[in-house]
């Protein structure tokens, strides 16, 4: 009964994202008390990402290291500078402008683990890449808003680093460490926590969406093309990095998909931390527009591999 529904949520990760902001928009109260929580919330979701992995699953991929760097780099260097571009190009506000840097230099999203498995990639590429960009965050996604805004704008830096620390890495390698030493009995967890996830992530979108109820509704095109723009094309460079770096087009498939989705549930936390709710903003619908690019793509590449025309023409 519980791994049936546990299944029927995780099919229906967008549709229910975009349920919980629609009641958002309509009805705010709804979704805007769990804002003090996002940063806990976040950090549940890493602990329960970790839950899920074992430190075998990665051994597979370590002679493939050459893209597993290709992907960390263009995670934070395509991305951010693609999101200053995006920003102006649609001549976005600073805030809104800061938020969608803070995605760009956000590591990938738990998500993306998903959407490969969907699009039938390479899932424990698409996990170990993950897993490199995260352990990097505390560094570089700091650094990299720093670099681009700190002349604009006062970035806490330190106090953004151990942010991320604390979201990100530390719960993950919790549950990561607590799978290792109890395995069998966290059985049940792991079932499960996927879909917690997903549930726990699109209140947060829904979150930030009834903070920026009167934005929303003014129809803020410009953010909206800047954050389309943005993932469009993250998916578009990874995708042809991974033609360049291998033969394999699921491997193309996985750093596109890796390099356009991020973790945007970061975004949102560290921009509500450090910022305004306006700037968690391009976090919020990056998050839906990643999605629901990244399943529309899934679905395509899903049926050109099970055809067997991996070596043909996507």
């Amino acid at each position: 009964m519980i791994n049936s529904l546990s299944g029927r949520i995780e099919r229906a990760f967008l549709p229910i994202a975009l349920a919980f902001s629609a009641a958002a928009l309509i009805h705010p109260p709804l979704f805007v008390w769990i804002k003090p929580h996002i940063a806990p919330a976040l950090g549940l979701i890493m602990f329960g990402m970790g839950l899920t992995l074992d430190f075998s699953d990665f051994a597979a991929v370590l002679p493939r290291w050459p893209l597993v760097l290709a992907g960390a780099g263009l995670q934070y260097l395509v991305m951010p500078l693609l999101a200053l571009l995006s920003s102006t190009l649609f001549g976005l506000e600073l805030e809104a402008a800061v938020g969608l840097a803070l995605v760009g230099a956000c590591p990938g999203g738990t998500a993306s683990n998903v959407i490969c498995y969907l699009a039938g990639g390479n899932v424990a590429l698409s996990v170990t890449m993950t897993m490199v960009s995260t352990a990097l965050a505390p560094v570089l996604t700091p650094a990299i808003v720093y670099a681009l805004y700190d002349a604009q704008i006062a970035i806490d830096f330190w106090g953004m680093a151990r942010s991320v620390f604390w979201i990100v890495v530390f719960p993950l390698v919790d549950g990561l460490v607590l799978r290792r030493l109890l395995r069998h009995r966290v059985a049940g967890l792991v079932r499960v926590f996927p879909s917690f996830s997903i549930l726990a992530i699109s209140a947060v979108i829904a979150c930030v969406v009834g903070l920026n109820q009167a934005t929303i509704l003014s129809l803020p095109l410009l953010v909206m093309g800047a954050v389309l723009l943005h993932s469009s094309a993250g998916f578009g460079v990874g995708y042809a990095a991974g033609r360049v770096l291998s033969s394999d087009r699921r491997d193309a498939v996985t750093l596109s998909i890796e390099v356009g989705m991020q973790n945007s549930g970061l975004g949102v936390a560290l921009a509500n931390t450090f910022f305004t709710a306006r700037a968690a903003l391009p976090g919020a619908l990056f998050s839906l527009v990643q999605n629901l690019v990244g399943v529309s793509l899934a679905r395509v590449w899903k049926r050109r591999i099970a055809s067997g025309r991996i070596t043909g023409a996507f």
